[in-house]
């Protein structure tokens, strides 16, 4: 250890401490204008100059990138160290316009703020100053260069935090600017619009649009919650100014974003909020006009209630089911699906899940007896030797999660990507394995192949924690890399290297999304990811797992709720005695006891007559669910439709009811992001009209329909959730609220909460590996339709764009349908790039605009499912997985051609 003094307080560090690191032990603060304390020093500005004495001898030097050594006596307010700051302050004015009362950024600029303590009014070094044109082509925030200091902070962020490098230092001496290459805009460079830069800036150099809207001094209050989009989970807090408003985001460093955020949640998580085209008022469909009519609560709820009961004692409780909101918080979710068991009296309940991660929930019970994410994401992305990607394209589906990724890049992680499409990671992965949709398992076994003829399995774990492996073992003799190659269309040796690659590595999680999950086959998928990790024991320790990164923000929340037909909340049983009893006794009343229907066979059932009552709470289907013509068909079957919603959506159109509900900026609640990890979501501000909080429209439902529900706060009701919730037992919005980050299973009060899953011992005991044989898509390219059509996310919008929709920027940006075509089959069909097309499949045709490339292989397509002007849902296939009744959205054959 080294001691130092610091204004005169001792201090003892480690070898290798700079004096800034020194100096935030003792309590003393040095200012900063270029430095970011995750990076290596730039030393830039030079604000942070100390004086050093230190054996008779004393100099300036630079806190940030001076380190500390023995005896070093430090003054960081001498009177040599503020004439040097003063200095410093005085040659940066001498290039930079004091207009501060125009800036947007006055009242939070770093420079300003330095130069009032510091007495520095104007430059004493007159002269020519930088007349440069201002950068306002970002729809989200403006760069000025004559406002800039050159400190390097947007620069270092853009490259070694979020790891997209889309801007540098260009020129050099006087002429020196913060550009993207070749002095492109920035709207036409690689930016990614994050706005990571702009909250890094010191100045007003990089500036928000929004802060020409306000003020600091104007925000009246900062609420600390969860972004609503991805299940990344990241935390931030909504500005409220003195009229209710929400008027900005400032991220919070939260153990999933680590006080990053991406595009969607700085600039597209609060224009929903507070968009006109919210709903205000309970609607009812006047059924002879079919035009909906303003409607009171009392009137809008006693006709639900009414008609539900109606039906159920016509038809039975099994002729009702309802959808919860994977958007909604855990508070929310567990209502909904006690409504549907107390009230309908029946078990078919099911949430969005069903179309995006149901395959890893059933395949992960499965092998490991726990379907979820296994290990933190700052564990999978902190500390590995090797990444293997398989199916995700986390830049744009979970782009912090992304920028994390690039990072371990960065520091030297080797990265295995297994992608159909040149996804922006493929560029910096050591191994693409640019396999054909709906190959996955035989990508997994052709793995498995290379490893046991290597003898790289670890046998230990696999003699000690595992059972089935001989029944596999046998099964992957038959996937050698030579027959892998043909079916999944890659380079054997390839296969080859990424297996070794994997296998030898000591940390190596494997991360995946729905390119492993939405197939016909994506619960065997999921299975085949968790035996490629029991077969080189990568689970239950650091850096390792498997890990399937959830789609939406609470889709793990409304899994844990019980929002599925075969699980309370906690997946406890629905047909297991012990577990009906119990809910039977908590809840006082008598309860189905066989699972319901998925989401996915209420429409075919309703199709046919067998449902009759739907009531689905914050979602859209219409616009989500495959084969849009048959969902369509579905809920005109009905008998009597209910929606609870925020905005008047495609779905929405077909209700007999629509009930407004509340936004996640306007209740409290809890978020289970994608690693477990409870979430916590504070209200900022009140709902419009007579929009209402979800929980009390259910609870004034459930006694309509004769169940005598108390009225509960959100603590209470997640209160409740914990005393039927084994896994949930020891977490309380108290303990939240307090700081803890929990991850359940947290079992009992005292229980810090489990960060990584199945140490020592599997959930369900014994890992299985279940044997998954390669079997084809069900629906295949022939000559009649000969391409592939596989559809996903992109960065700017999120699914349905009900919530991105509403941010013009966002629309901007991106804001209309395209297909990926390969160049090598758009030169042979006459397709140029931005050409419209006609796109059909067996189930319709829609139109879009051709992006031709090298994205995806010849033969294949790829469509974003955001845009309504061709949404691939109204053609996709709604051919399901046997486990987890999931749709297969990443292969159905089209035809192409030119409009």
């Amino acid at each position: 250890m080294i001691h130092v003094t610091i204004d005169g307080i001792p201090v003892e560090v480690e070898k290798g401490a700079t004096i800034l690191e020194a100096a935030g032990l003792a309590g003393v603060n040095i200012p900063t204008l270029c430095h970011i304390k995750s990076l290596m020093p730039d030393g830039s500005c030079r604000i942070c100059t100390v004086e050093i004495e230190n054996r008779g001898r004393t100099r300036l030097d630079t806190a940030c990138s001076a380190h500390c050594a023995e005896g070093d006596q430090i003054q960081t307010r001498s009177e040599a160290v503020v004439s040097a700051r003063r200095g410093i302050l005085d040659m940066l004015l001498s290039n930079h316009p004091t207009n501060c009362f125009s800036c947007p950024s006055n009242g939070s600029c770093k420079l300003q703020d330095l130069c009032y303590e510091y007495g520095v009014k104007e430059t004493s070094c007159p002269g020519e100053m930088s007349q440069l044109p201002v950068d306002d082509s970002n729809p989200f925030f403006t760069y000025d260069p004559n406002l800039c200091i050159l400190c390097h902070r947007c620069v270092n962020t853009c490259h070694k935090i979020v790891g997209c490098g889309a801007i540098d230092t260009m020129e050099r001496g006087f002429d020196s600017v913060i550009s993207p290459p070749f002095g492109l805009p920035w709207r036409e460079s690689s930016c990614e619009s994050c706005g990571n830069c702009v909250a890094a800036c010191p100045t007003g150099a990089l500036t928000s649009k929004r802060r020409w809207n306000y003020r600091p001094w104007q925000v009246e209050k900062k609420v600390l919650t969860t972004c609503p989009h991805c299940a990344v989970g990241c935390q931030y807090y909504l500005l409220v100014n003195g009229e209710g408003r929400i008027v900005d985001t400032e991220a919070y460093h939260g153990p999933s974003n680590r006080g990053l955020l991406c595009v969607k949640g700085r600039s597209g998580s609060f224009d929903f909020v507070q968009s006109p085209e919210r709903l205000k008022y309970p609607l009812i469909k006047n059924k002879q006009t079919g035009k909906f009519e303003r409607a009171t609560w009392d009137e809008a709820l006693d006709l639900v209630a009414s008609k539900f009961m109606e039906l159920k004692k016509q038809y039975g409780p099994d002729s009702l089911a309802g959808f919860a909101c994977s958007r909604s918080p855990n508070e929310d979710c567990y209502m909904l699906q006690k409504m549907v068991r107390t009230c309908f009296s029946t078990n078919n309940t099911d949430n969005c899940a069903r179309v995006c991660h149901s395959a890893s929930v059933a395949g992960l019970a499965m092998t490991l007896g726990s379907g979820a994410m296994t290990n933190p994401i700052a564990d999978i992305t902190q500390r590995p030797d090797v990444i293997m990607l398989v199916g995700s394209n986390p830049e744009e589906a979970h782009p912090v999660v992304g920028m994390q990724i690039r990072q371990a890049v960065q520091r030297g992680c080797k990265l295995i990507v297994v992608d159909p499409r040149d996804i922006g990671l493929a560029k910096q992965a050591d191994i693409h394995l640019k396999l054909r949709p709906g190959t996955n398992v035989a990508f997994a076994n052709g793995i498995m192949n290379v490893i046991l003829s290597e003898g790289l399995e670890d046998k230990d774990f696999i003699a000690q924690r595992t059972e089935g492996f001989e029944q596999l073992r046998d099964i992957v003799k038959e996937y050698t890399p030579e027959r892998v190659a043909e079916i999944c269309h890659i380079d054997a040796e390839d296969l080859r290297a990424a297996a070794l690659l994997y296998a030898r590595a000591d940390r190596a999680p494997i991360i995946y999304c729905l390119g492993v999950t939405e197939h016909s086959t994506g619960t065997e998928g999921v299975m085949s990811m968790s035996n490629m990790a029991m077969l080189v024991g990568k689970l239950g320790r650091e850096g390792c797992g498997v890990n399937p990164l959830r789609g939406q923000n609470n889709v793990q929340g409304a899994c844990d709720m019980g929002c599925m037909p075969g699980d309370y909340p906690g997946y406890q049983k629905v047909d297991k005695p012990e577990v009906w009893e119990k809910f039977e006794k908590a809840w006082g009343v008598p309860l189905s006891h066989k699972p319901g229907l998925h989401a996915t066979d209420v429409f075919p059932a309703a199709i046919e007559g067998k449902i009759k009552g739907l009531f689905i709470f914050g979602e859209d289907p219409v616009v989500t669910d495959p084969d849009t013509s048959h969902v369509i068909k579905a809920l005109e079957s009905l008998d009597f439709f209910v929606l609870q919603e925020l905005f008047m959506t495609e779905t929405a159109q077909y209700a007999d009811v629509i009930l407004p509900g509340a936004s996640y900026a306007e209740k409290e609640g809890v978020f289970s992001n994608t690693e477990r990890r409870q979430c916590r979501v504070r209200k900022a501000v009140n709902s419009p009209g007579e929009a209402r909080l979800d929980t009390d429209i259910f609870i004034d439902l459930m006694n309509r329909m004769g169940y005598p529900q108390p009225h509960l706060t959100a603590a209470e009701i997640y209160d409740e959730i914990a005393s039927v919730t084994p896994s949930f037992g020891g977490m309380s919005h108290a303990r939240l609220d307090a700081g803890e980050y929990l991850q359940w299973p947290c079992p009992s009060k005292d229980h810090p909460g489990t960060p990584i899953l199945h140490v020592g011992k599997f959930s369900r005991g014994l890992g299985w590996f279940y044997p998954a044989e390669y079997v084809p898509s069900a629906e295949l390219p022939d000559s009649e339709y000969p391409f592939i059509l596989s559809t996903g996310r992109i960065l700017y919008h999120y699914n349905t764009r009900a919530m991105t929709g509403k941010t013009q920027g966002l629309m901007e940006i991106e804001g209309s349908s395209f297909i990926e075509v390969n160049e090598k089959d758009a030169v042979r069909l006459g397709i140029a790039n931005g050409d419209k097309v006609k796109v059909s499949s067996r189930r319709g045709s829609i139109t879009s605009v051709a992006r031709v490339g090298a994205k995806v292989s010849p033969g294949e397509t790829w469509m974003p499912f955001h845009f309504p002007d061709g949404n691939p849902n109204w053609i996709t296939n709604a051919a399901l997985d046997k486990y987890a009744r999931i749709p297969e959205y990443k292969v159905c054959a089209i035809r192409l051609e030119k409009a």
